[in-house]
């Protein structure tokens, strides 16, 4: 893919262009062919002057105070809250629309949180300014839950996640690869924690994120307040355990789902694999479940272990493994995708550029 001259394609920032997110960001603009006019590349200043790959070329990396947002259409922020929260307010002020991953506005009332497959209607008469992508974890669980609320209803949903190292950037893998190294040459040495306390290495620990004073974690309350905001359903039942495990990429999670009335196998097995981007794994061994190095597609979300409670035929379990990354860097692209196939009335400057 290379830079093209069609003055219908937007003028795009990409923010945290070095980080994990960020360079999954720019693989898929390549992959996909995403069009457009001018890219540029900002991240921090310890990573300006490093030069990125887009699309086959490679492209020089600025500093967030050198960033240029004023002629831009499209702002993607692939960094942490603290970085969005500065930042993007001055990215939309300037005309752009800004696309946000972290989760600095996702509890915003009036930003919109955004699954397009989902709710992406939102966008039709959104004028612009911030949108929100939901989280990794709340992204697959929704656009599963989407189409079996609308087959059975959903009364309850109780998630347990397993969630892998990349989920807090290069730094995370870094430092569970660093620690595993350590553990294995001494198993008495003593273990980095700067990204993960405790240690992350050869250990599970059964929260992610902050600790809240109800003893929940700030992960778990996100992914119930996303969950139930994106689909419309602000009463939704929905309990989760977040777990860090020593995986470097890919996250897993059982989910426990009650649905409104009776569910037969066969036909929650039939509807899970007509959706776009689901694969079911449904054989017997020795393929088995889908497991993150055992998956495959990093693009699909994997889903195995069906199973429908035998004293509760309303009930069934789902075993889900999905490219956390890669599914939240889709999830950013597709926003600005449906936010350019609005119609050019609901636009502000995203595209307007074609008409100067």
């Amino acid at each position: 893919m290379k830079r093209v001259r069609d003055h219908t394609a937007p003028r795009i920032v990409l923010v945290g262009a070095t980080g994990a997110l960020g360079a999954t960001v720019l693989e898929l603009i390549g992959e996909l062919g995403v069009r457009y006019r001018d890219i540029q590349l900002v991240a921090s200043a310890r990573s300006a002057g490093r030069e990125a790959p887009v699309g086959g070329r490679s492209q020089m990396v600025v500093s967030l105070d050198d960033a240029d947002f004023a002629d831009a259409d499209l702002v993607l922020f692939c960094t942490g809250e603290a970085v969005s929260g500065r930042w993007a307010p001055a990215a939309a002020a300037a005309g752009a629309l800004v696309v946000d991953s972290s989760g600095a506005f996702r509890t915003d009332p009036d930003t919109p949180l955004l699954v397009p497959p989902v709710n992406g209607h939102l966008m039709e008469r959104y004028p612009g300014g911030i949108v929100a992508g939901a989280g990794g974890l709340t992204v697959p669980l929704v656009l599963l839950l989407h189409d079996i609320e609308r087959r059975w209803g959903v009364r309850q949903v109780v998630l347990s996640s397993y969630q892998a190292a990349s989920g807090r950037g290069h730094q995370g893998v870094e430092e569970l690869l660093e620690g595993s190294e350590l553990a294995l040459r001494d198993p008495d040495a003593e273990l980095p924690t700067d990204c993960f306390r405790p240690a992350q290495a050869f250990n599970v620990v059964p929260a992610v994120g902050s600790l809240l004073e109800n003893g929940s974690s700030t992960e778990e309350q996100h992914l119930v307040q996303e969950t139930r905001r994106i689909l419309d359903l602000p009463h939704l039942n929905v309990a989760a355990t977040c777990v860090r495990v020593p995986v470097v990429q890919g996250h897993a999670a059982a989910v426990y789902i009650e649905a409104g009335g009776p569910v037969v196998r066969r036909d929650l097995v039939e509807l899970l694999a007509s959706l776009p981007r689901v694969v079911v794994h449904d054989s017997e061994p020795p393929s088995g479940p889908p497991t993150p190095l055992t998956a495959g597609d990093p693009d699909l979300i994997h889903v195995g272990r069906i199973r429908v409670t035998p004293h509760n035929p309303r009930g069934f379990w789902l075993w889900l493994v999905f490219d956390n990354l890669r599914v939240a860097a889709l999830n950013l692209l597709q926003i600005a995708q449906t936010a350019q196939a609005r119609p050019p009335r609901a636009r502000t400057r995203l595209g307007e550029s074609a008409h100067r």
